[in-house]
């Protein structure tokens, strides 16, 4: 029996239990499997320690002795390619990948098993094979012409480098081999355990409907490439709400319609009554994506994106969140609605340093929640306040969703950074406002706490020692970009070993929470790395099908002049909100919508600086989109990230209600930033 005298109500337990105790010679290999992936994991992590080193190292050599090393440069985006590639195979064994779990949470663990087993089978296997085969060409012709650096003075031995792309995804085969493992044999097990929850009887439904739909819609389009187009988006959307991983769905779907292209371009897809179609697809074309998959390990913008990470992971570490959660709380005592302001002002703080959602929403959570019900707060104010806080994270710079649009979109990330920076500030002083007002009015909803003492010199001192060293950490990064002193991915190292001394300089850091900073970031590196994998292989096969055009067209054909277009995409992606996350809709829409936007030749004032102000103006309003529907109920990430840490008392219609104040602040600001695109482009402007 397993987990004898345990809870075997908990899969995650379950799963421990067999890694420590496997009970089959079959189980062991699966267990071998799992820990040499991890092994390998634990010790390549560390690579981002040695990134950091090169990024500092790099600043100091510029400005103490006035030299820049390419060696240095390239050796960053080794460091980060190592990092990103081994850690897709490390989060698929630790299971950290993004999925939709709308369905997926209501089905049973046997039900999710067979679910997993046959997305291995079908979708990441075909993709694991391309990559190792034309990943392993790839590196071979480097070899063969012994290939270095464009840069004389760069690194020799360029093969070495793109040797990581066939090693990273045999790695990958290996994880993917022992969840399949560990998936089968539970299956034939059946445990009892595992069969509490829905069948996939719910799965099926679902994606009938789908079928349905897509099958309504071709009959919109008249050719077979758009057809396809209309098919392959619809088979995207339906196979997530399976909650297979959004990466290997993305990139299953691309082999996949990459495959039935092939088909129809040679006659074998005549029996259906379509056209034959000349998209030129095949496996070898399809092979064109390693090349694509190297340019974003080599991406030296895309460098800032685990530094940032580990930046506010180790800020979060140092306890610095805590600190001034106590400070703030003594100096807002006896104000009405004080929690929800500190919690509000931390929520900006938090998004000037983490910038990831999940994290905000479950530490302001976890930190204020309790203390707020214990002050009789109103559950439905407390629980809009922390969600809608937390969001703040994606908007107000630095902000690693900001970082990706700047390389899908072709701008300045400092660009983006400065212009994200009044709209962020004002949906931030929306929310202060509103708690201020709505804590007078309703004095019961935020009531003062018993026994809160006034403000005394001591309390504005411990909010000014927790607070300062943070800002000054906060404005040290955005004020060397701004300033034009160091590049975006330079201010990302920067402030990662600044957040690193912080914690030095509390006393928090141990080697433990060093390690749980390095396994978070590696974690949350990779599986974004890894939707950028899928989304290079669908966006290709996407373009080649003329999905561009398609989508350029039909926008087109709407009528709606440049405005009213403008509102229709910004409706598109708040939709689109709900049920994909921020990195698939920059990675595959946000570009589609660059074209369209050019074309519409609005006048964004630019002041005579910013290259193409209405891209800038317009990436901000998408942000501001985002950020909203996030927040929107019944499907809003945000509410379920915060329904998980929060009290018993707090419900989820207690966090559907809260949070509707907040989504019509967002809004409001959103049509600020509309009204008046300066608020988004004069910063920049006049920074440069």
């Amino acid at each position: 029996m397993v987990n004898q005298g345990k809870n075997t109500d908990d899969p995650i337990q379950v799963y421990e239990d067999i890694l420590e105790h496997p009970e089959t010679d079959t189980q062991a290999v699966a267990v071998a499997l799992d820990r040499s992936v991890k092994g390998i994991g634990q010790v390549v992590m560390w690579a981002n320690i040695a990134l950091i080193a090169a990024i500092v190292a790099q600043v100091l050599f510029r400005y103490l002795v006035n030299q820049n090393f390419p060696k240095l440069d390239e050796i960053q985006w080794h460091f980060y390619g190592l990092v990103t590639m081994v850690g897709i195979s490390y989060a698929l064994v630790t299971d950290s990948h993004v999925r939709v779990d709308l369905l997926h949470m209501q089905l049973s663990r046997r039900s999710q098993r067979i679910i997993e087993v046959i997305g291995i089978l079908t979708l990441l296997v075909p993709f694991i094979y391309l990559m190792i085969d034309q990943g392993y060409d790839y590196f071979y012709e480097s070899l063969r012409v012994n290939e270095r650096s464009s840069s004389p003075t760069g690194l020799p031995g360029r093969w070495a480098f793109k040797a990581v792309i066939p090693i990273s995804f045999v790695l990958l085969a290996i994880a993917a081999l022992a969840r399949l493992i560990h998936d089968v044999h539970a299956l034939f097990a059946n445990y009892e355990h595992e069969r509490v929850g829905k069948g996939l009887r719910l799965i099926v439904i679902a994606l009938l409907c789908f079928a349905v739909v897509a099958t309504a819609l071709t009959f919109v389009v008249e050719t077979t490439e758009e057809k396809l187009v209309i098919a392959m988006f619809v088979t995207f959307i339906a196979l997530l709400f399976t909650g297979y991983p959004v990466a290997w769905t993305l990139a299953g779907v691309g082999v996949a319609y990459c495959g039935l292209a092939y088909l129809f371009d040679n006659g074998a897809m005549n029996w259906t009554g379509l056209e034959e179609t000349l998209t030129g697809l095949d496996y070898l074309t399809l092979g064109a994506v390693v090349n694509r998959v190297y340019a974003t390990m080599s991406n030296a913008v895309l460098v800032a994106l685990p530094m940032f990470i580990f930046m506010g992971l180790m800020l979060d570490e140092s306890g610095v969140a805590e600190k001034l959660m106590t400070a703030m709380q003594r100096l807002f005592g006896k104000t009405r609605g004080g929690l929800a302001i500190t919690v509000t002002m931390i929520g900006i703080i938090l998004a000037a340093s983490t910038g990831i959602i999940g994290a905000s929403v479950v530490l302001l959570g976890v930190l204020s929640l309790p203390s707020m019900m214990e002050q009789k707060y109103s559950p439905t104010l407390a629980s809009g306040v922390v969600a809608a806080s937390g969001t703040l994270g994606i908007l107000i710079p630095p902000s690693i969703m900001l970082v990706i649009m700047a390389d899908q979109m072709a701008l300045s990330v400092g660009d983006l950074f400065m212009a994200a920076v009044f709209p962020g500030v004002i949906v931030g002083g929306l929310y202060l406002t509103y708690i201020f007002i709505i804590a007078l009015i309703k004095p019961d909803v935020a009531p003062v706490p018993e026994g809160a003492k006034t403000p005394d010199w001591d309390a504005v001192k411990a909010v000014l020692i927790a607070v300062i060293p943070t800002l000054g950490l906060i404005l040290a990064v955005l004020g060397s970009i701004f300033a034009g002193l160091a590049t975006p991915t330079e201010a990302s190292g920067i402030g990662a070993l600044g957040a690193t001394l912080l914690a030095l300089g509390y006393r928090k850091l141990t080697l433990k929470k060093l390690v749980n900073v390095l396994v978070s970031t590696f974690n949350t590196t990779a599986y974004i790395f890894a939707i950028f994998l899928g989304a290079t292989v669908f966006s290709y096969v996407l373009r080649e099908l003329g999905g561009d055009e398609l989508i350029e067209h039909m926008i087109a054909a709407t009528g709606f002049g440049p405005t009213g277009t403008i509102i229709f995409i910004l409706f598109i992606v708040f939709l689109l909100g709900f049920v994909l996350d921020w990195i698939e809709i920059t990675l595959i829409v946000l570009p589609l919508m660059r074209p369209i936007v050019n074309g519409l030749g609005m006048d964004i004032p630019g002041f005579g600086v910013i290259d193409e102000p209405s891209l800038v103006w317009f990436v901000i309003l998408v942000a501001v989109t985002l950020q909203t529907s996030f927040l929107t109920p019944p499907v809003g990430f945000a509410l379920f990230y915060l329904k998980g840490v929060a009290p018993k008392e707090i419900s989820l219609m207690h966090i559907y209600r809260g949070v509707i104040p907040f989504v019509l602040l967002q809004l409001t600001g959103l049509a600020l930033v509309f009204l008046w695109p300066a608020l988004a482009t004069w910063l920049p402007s006049v920074a440069y």
